[in-house]
């Protein structure tokens, strides 16, 4: 088993290594925003193991990457080719700082919509699906390669921008849905709609939602109540805009995520160190793009906590995204992720919604929660029942106030649940 998992390893490394000489006789000199760096460190298609390349080549930050672009607008210098020959735009949803400009060439973009095929192999979907797509179809990337992708594969695609939630409501349930595309959030808001508006879920076709965009689709609790409320099996996948789409759901566990490794070279480091951690432990994913060539990034910190494990179908991550380097807070001496309360309240009946507040009084970061019942009844006890789960699973105490039914806001793309006052 030890032979053959090192086998493997080897011939996956093998051919990142061929690719990544490619990528970078392709970039350098062109791009004048790696040819400093790259140049300054020796870096180049004579590269001769990933080792090498690791131990020499400096990290790619986002904040390099929004400063480089307030110098050089409107799309920064990270450009092989000139702007006339990219076709796509997109940026970052500006959810941990200023939003990036993501710019594709026709080839790029075709590369990340072969991986977005990979996926949907991996989930199950084939050209007799219909796929209805709950996003905004703004200039977020959201599921725009997933919305090229299954019409290459020859789905019947359904855009839902535009649209409300009743509405695509209607749409899943008349034309017999098979698929639907969203966050782990807004499939739970769809859930909720449907019952308000007396539709009977149970008539449904849908038999798969696939997530992403937040950590829910990894997460036990939550993907309980999703395939509870939908009689659908959840699938996970994860990407940035930055890089594109990372990982989906391996088969043989749930909670699992596999990096496609034909697509990324993948590292996983202790974030304050910047040494590899070892198999189990939690790390920060480090990615290099082995096939965007127009915008790529090297060694790009992407802030994603994992924790990895190598196995003989490849790089696995178990439990899925963890949690954020700049997401996790620590309250008295306890590192809490968001990811660890949404697996509390989703293990809670009753819970609608949610809403965390974290406070600093003279340097100690407090927690409290806001939570919004799904009905009247059930304030007190539910309160008690969300300090107790918190308690075993965090060892704190958090505050719990109940409030009204319909007053915490609602999400479409990534929730937003975490307050800092």
């Amino acid at each position: 088993m030890a032979d053959s998992l090192s086998t493997g390893h080897e011939a996956i490394a093998a051919k990142q290594l061929k690719q990544l000489k490619s990528l970078l006789r392709a970039i350098r000199p062109a791009n004048s925003f790696y040819e400093k760096k790259l140049g300054d460190a020796g870096v180049d298609g004579g590269i001769a193991t990933l080792e090498d390349f690791s131990l020499r080549c400096s990290f790619t930050t986002k904040g390099e990457l929004v400063a480089d672009q307030q110098a050089n607008p409107p799309y920064g210098t990270n450009l092989t080719f000139p702007v006339q020959q990219y076709t796509r735009i997109h940026q970052t949803s500006g959810t941990t700082g200023k939003p990036l400009r993501w710019l594709d060439t026709a080839n790029d973009w075709q590369w990340m919509v072969d991986s977005w095929k990979e996926i949907f192999r991996a989930a199950g979907v084939y050209e007799k699906d219909r796929i209805l797509f709950a996003f905004s179809f703004g200039p977020f990337i959201g599921f725009w390669l997933a919305f090229d992708a299954a019409t290459q594969i020859g789905c019947l695609c359904f855009p839902g921008g535009g649209l409300t939630t009743v509405t695509r409501l209607r749409v899943l349930m008349e034309n017999e849905v098979t698929v639907l595309c969203c966050t782990p959030t807004y499939a739970l808001r769809l859930a909720e709609v449907a019952g308000q508006e007396g539709i009977d879920l149970k008539q449904n076709k849908l038999r798969k939602i696939i997530v992403a965009g937040e950590p829910g689709g990894s997460i036990e609790t939550t993907r309980k109540r999703l395939e509870d409320a939908w009689g659908a099996q959840v699938f996970d996948h994860h990407g940035m805009t930055e890089v594109g789409p990372v990982t989906y759901q391996w088969v043989g566990k749930a909670n699992y995520l596999k990096v496609m490794e034909d697509a990324y070279y993948a590292e996983v480091l202790n974030p304050v160190t910047n040494k590899p951690v070892v198999e189990g432990e939690d790390g920060e994913l480090i990615l290099t793009t082995l096939g965007r060539t127009g915008s790529p990034l090297i060694r790009y910190r992407t802030g994603d906590i994992v924790r990895p494990e190598r196995h003989k179908e490849g790089l696995l991550l178990a439990g899925g995204i963890l949690g954020r380097t700049d997401d996790m807070v620590i309250v008295r001496g306890v590192n809490v992720y968001p990811s660890a309360i949404e697996h509390i309240m989703r293990s809670v009946d009753g819970v609608a919604e949610y809403q965390v507040t974290t406070t600093t009084k003279e340097e100690m970061v407090e927690l409290s929660l806001r939570v919004e019942p799904e009905c009247d009844d059930v304030g007190r006890g539910l309160a008690k029942e969300i300090e107790t789960a918190t308690r075993g699973r965090l060892g704190l105490r958090v505050p719990v106030e109940i409030t009204a039914p319909g007053s915490l806001p609602r999400f479409e793309l990534k929730a937003r649940r975490w307050i800092k006052e």
